[in-house]
């Protein structure tokens, strides 16, 4: 069985510059794809919706998880990729993806992500994957 060495998640084109240049080094989504990560671990920005392609890549320092991912801006202030006011619209848009599963009666709480990020290098042009790269991202194996 092929190792597991890292993930990516499609993240949109106009987001990009934000690691590249703006020094944003916290990636905030869903808790998908995550379990398996660790610390050292490759992580491989796939751009979306536009020039589609793998576009750079870092290396995974830390993974927090939380119900709240507000929380995260007390740990990483302006270091995470998006502004407060555009994490609120993205928990808003994911409150329809609600499930509803309940676990012993009681509604089961989302869980967020934060990943730290190091060593963030932009290759020179996209490479396009191999395989279809989903929404909730995939891990890359070996």
């Amino acid at each position: 069985m092929a190792e597991i060495v890292g993930v990516t998640y499609p993240i949109p084109k106009w987001y990009m510059n934000r690691f590249f240049e703006e020094g944003k080094d916290v990636f905030v989504k869903p808790a998908t794809v995550w379990k398996q990560l660790k610390p050292g671990m490759k992580f491989v920005f796939y751009q979306s919706r536009e020039d589609t392609g793998f576009v750079g890549e870092a290396k995974i320092k830390r993974i927090i998880v939380s119900e709240n991912p507000l929380q995260f801006y007390e740990t990483y202030g302006d270091r995470i990729f998006l502004t407060k006011d555009e994490l609120k619209e993205y928990i808003k848009s994911q409150e329809r993806w609600r499930s509803g599963w309940k676990s012993r009666g009681k509604e089961k709480k989302k869980l967020w992500m934060a990943i730290e990020l190091e060593d963030i290098m932009k290759y020179d042009k996209p490479v396009k994957p191999k395989r279809f790269v989903p929404v909730g991202g995939q891990y890359l194996k070996e």
